[in-house]
């Protein structure tokens, strides 16, 4: 795999995403990380499911920052390669929101995207 198609896998999480995570999982005992997937379904074609779990994976791969882990499987990574998993907390509400570069279209709800 060269360079480029490592980069276009990579997904990042921003310092607000970490913070968070982190703290939710440190008041779920047994839990180790928050898996991210992609799913078929939702308002757009695909949509993210977030979970909180205790182990990982052998396809599973690990994005770690400031004491936070997300992992994400192989297949979910071809669909979010190059994303940001960031947390907002605004007027709207508090959320884990995914800047997918690969996303044509997105709703409301942010978590339903189509490529």
């Amino acid at each position: 795999m060269g360079a480029d198609a490592k980069t276009a896998m990579k997904v990042d999480m921003t310092e607000a995403a970490a913070r968070r995570i982190a703290k939710i999982v440190s008041g779920e005992a047994g839990k180790t990380a928050l898996r991210v997937s992609v799913e078929g379904g939702g308002c757009s074609g695909f949509s993210y499911k977030f979970d909180l779990v205790e182990t990982r994976n052998d396809d599973d791969v690990a994005i770690e920052k400031d004491g936070a882990t997300v992992l994400i499987d192989d297949l979910s990574l071809v669909y979010m390669g190059g994303s940001v998993i960031d947390f907002v907390d605004d007027l709207m509400g508090q959320s884990f929101q995914i800047r997918n570069p690969n996303a044509v279209a997105s709703c409301g709800c942010g978590t339903s995207f189509s490529i």
